[in-house]
Formats: C-alpha cells, structure tokens, sequence
C-alpha cells in the first residue's frame, strides 16, 4: 500500500474516532476530507471529487424525510400508533410484538429508524412501567422492530444499500434484503423473550402500580390525515406497484400536504434529516474517492489473503458490528459493502447474502445505549429509573455484538439462501 493510499485510510479512522468521541457529524468531514485528498493531494477539480456524489440518494433521503414529518405533525402517525396499541386489549405479553410491528411499519415505509423510535419510545415504555413489562425488554423489541423493516425498498437503507451494490457491480434482491432483515430481527426478538423470561426478568418488579393497560381510544381521522393516510398508500402502490422513484414520490406527495397547511411549510422543511443527508452524502464521496485511490482494492485484496471467503466474511460481520456499537451504522455500510466487491468476484459467495449480513450486523447493534436507538430508549425511562435501564441495556447491548454477527452470517452467508 503506498503514502498515497495510507494517508486517506488513516484520515477515514481519524474521522471514526472524532465522531465517536465528539458529536461532530462524520458526513461534513468526509467532505471536506474529498476536498483536501482529492484538491491537494490529488490536483482533482470539484466536477471530478463530486463525480460519484449520491444524488438519488440524497433526493431519497430529502424527500421521505419531508413527508413523514409532516405525518407526525398532523398526528397521523400516533393515530396509527393508538391504533396499533388497541389491538392488545389489556393482553400485555402481546404489548412488545404491538409496538415491533408498529416500528417495523413505519421504517418500512420509509421513516427512519430513529424517528420511528421517537415516536413510539414514549408511549410504549410508559405502557411497559403501567403494565410491569421490563423497559429494557420492551425498548429492544421497539429497536429490533424498527430495525426489522428497515431494509424495505421504500426506505433509506434499503435504496442506500442496494444503490451501494449496484455501484460496486454485484447488484442484490432487494425484497431478499428486506426479507433476511425482517427474519433476523424476529429471532432476535424471539430470543429477547426467552433470555427475559428465563431470568425471570419479563416482569419487572420495579414497574408501575397497575398490572393492566387500558385500551386507548383512537380518533377518527379529520381531512388532513385522512389525505395523509391516502398519499402513503399511494405512495406504497406509485414505488412498488410501478417502481417509481421515493424521492420524488414523497417529494411530490409532501408538497400536497403542504399546499392544505402554508402556514408551517418552514416547520416541515426543519423536519428533513439533513444530519442524514450530510452523513449519506460525505461518506459516499470519500469512499469513492478511496476507490478512486485503489484502496478498497488493496485492503479486500490483503483480506482475501486471509484464506476462506467464508471466514472473511464473518470478520467483516463482527468488524462492522463492533464499529456500528460506538459510530454510524450508515456510515459504516458505506465503507463496509465495498469492501465485499472483491471478496464476491473470486468467490462462490452469494452477493444478496453476504450484503445483508453485513447490513444486518451493522444495525442490530444500535440497541447499545451509545447509538442514536438505544440513547432514545434511555432517554424516555422514568427519571429514577434511567441509570437502571442505561446499565442493564449496554449488558444487553453486549449480548447483541456477541451473537446477532454470527448469527447473521450462520443463517445467510455459509447457507446460500439468499
């Protein structure tokens, strides 16, 4: 490897670290990172460092974004909440997989997991304190959840991973991505209430004064949130009925909404993730740029000298899942997947299985109390109980880094499922 290439390597782990350590978003240094390697070390103009800047991409990120908080706004979301909440009818055991559907819903439609987790970590763990259900136990079923249908291809991650892949030549099923992510969080779940019940753990003696949850009463929708509900589902029908682009879709469905309710249009402009957008956006560039630079190449190719694929494989699965604990899951995916190109072109490894290894090891572990999910989670404890549930969700955290890799790449990779 030479100077030229070691020199943006070591600057990508610089940016990892700062980002961990600080709350500095890891996207606005990837672009200035481009400008400095490509303008001066590499004499590039900014037509050529922006040449594989993610446009759809961003465009997906804007839109989505746009539209869903403009449905959370509107109260359209908690309507599907409450509604989703109903189903439960005093049966608390059945609370948990309630509110992972519900997450699972929204990301898949195309809210991102974090938002999804916001929305919902409010009124499920104050259910989980009312029902004696453990909170930690109910937070990761919001979190695996959220995760579970986050690979959709409405959403984000699903578009960012597959653009990813078909970027780098070993294009994947999209559905089979969807599909696999869906599936490991299930068992994951499932295996949540095992552990729980088998500590004797799944009622919390530290909870609430009353064993029974009421019923909410869910209002009827008024004319804005009957239209909201109306452009999800034609959103759902436009982008999977006739493959049409998110981005401009929800574009498109948002600025309607926004025409019935001028007045807070900036409101809703303010909800874009545009920390998301930076972080997609910065990532994406600098990685090309190491592309560009050979170094993916040279460091896939030093893996490969490792020997079986399929040991290479599950390094990478726990490399990313370590990283994913402590740093951007998105971040990491952009830097991760390319590395797969390599591994994929000389051997019989499936491309579709093999992503969504690394995509799934990367995100499960955002249960830990130091990523965005699990910090929601704490944060929406009963105030004496926070240092609690902070402590017992990194132990649990802990479990998820040691298994949930293995277990991704044990069930889609060696199998060829996928």
């Amino acid at each position: 490897m030479t100077v030229v290439q070691i020199v943006p390597l070591v600057i990508l782990v610089a940016m990892f670290v700062i980002a961990t350590r600080w709350p500095l978003n890891i996207g606005l240094m990837a672009l200035v990172a481009s400008f400095g390697v490509g303008y001066f070390m590499l004499g590039m103009s900014d037509q050529q460092i922006l040449e594989e800047f993610p446009a759809s991409i961003v465009l997906t990120i804007i839109g989505v974004t746009y539209f869903f908080s403009m449905a959370q706004r509107n109260g359209t979301i908690d309507i599907l909440v409450k509604a989703c909440v109903r189903m439960v009818r005093g049966r608390t055991l059945l609370l948990p997989w309630v509110f992972f559907l519900a997450a699972a819903a929204l990301t898949s439609l195309g809210t991102f997991s974090p938002a999804a987790i916001a929305l919902l970590a409010p009124a499920a763990l104050g259910f989980a304190y009312e029902s004696r259900l453990h909170p930690v136990a109910t937070g990761a079923f919001i979190i695996n959840g959220a995760h579970a249908g986050g690979f959709s291809p409405l959403s984000v991650a699903g578009v960012l991973v597959h653009d990813i892949a078909l970027r780098n030549h070993f294009p994947i099923s999209q559905g089979g991505l969807f599909a696999a992510s869906f599936a490991l969080n299930l068992i994951l779940s499932v295996l949540t209430i095992i552990l729980f019940a088998l500590t004797g753990r799944l009622r919390d003696r530290t909870g609430g004064q009353h064993a029974h949850i009421g019923t909410p009463a869910t209002e009827r929708p008024h004319g804005e949130q009957v239209l909201t509900l109306a452009l999800i589902a034609a959103m759902l029908v436009c982008t999977l009925g006739f493959h049409m682009p998110i981005g401009f879709v929800a574009l498109s469905a948002g600025l309607l909404l926004a025409f019935i309710n001028i007045k807070e249009h900036r409101t809703f402009i303010s909800g874009i993730s545009w920390s998301t957008v930076l972080l997609v956006a910065g990532m994406i560039t600098y990685v090309s740029l190491l592309q560009h630079l050979g170094v993916i190449d040279t460091l896939a190719k030093q893996a490969l000298a490792l020997g079986a694929p399929l040991l290479i494989a599950l390094v990478l699965c726990y490399v990313i899942g370590v990283g994913s604990a402590f740093a951007s899951s998105t971040a990491l995916l952009t830097a991760f997947i390319p590395m797969a190109g390599p591994l994929l072109a000389t051997s019989s490894l499936s491309a579709s299985g093999t992503v969504a290894a690394l995509s799934i090891a990367a995100t499960v572990v955002d249960v830990s109390p130091f990523s965005t999910d699990g910090a929601l989670v704490v944060a929406n404890a009963r105030e004496d109980d926070r240092q609690r549930v902070y402590r017992q969700l990194m132990f649990y955290a802990g479990g998820v880094v040691v298994i949930a890799p293995a277990l991704a790449w044990a069930l889609l990779v060696p199998t060829g499922i996928m």
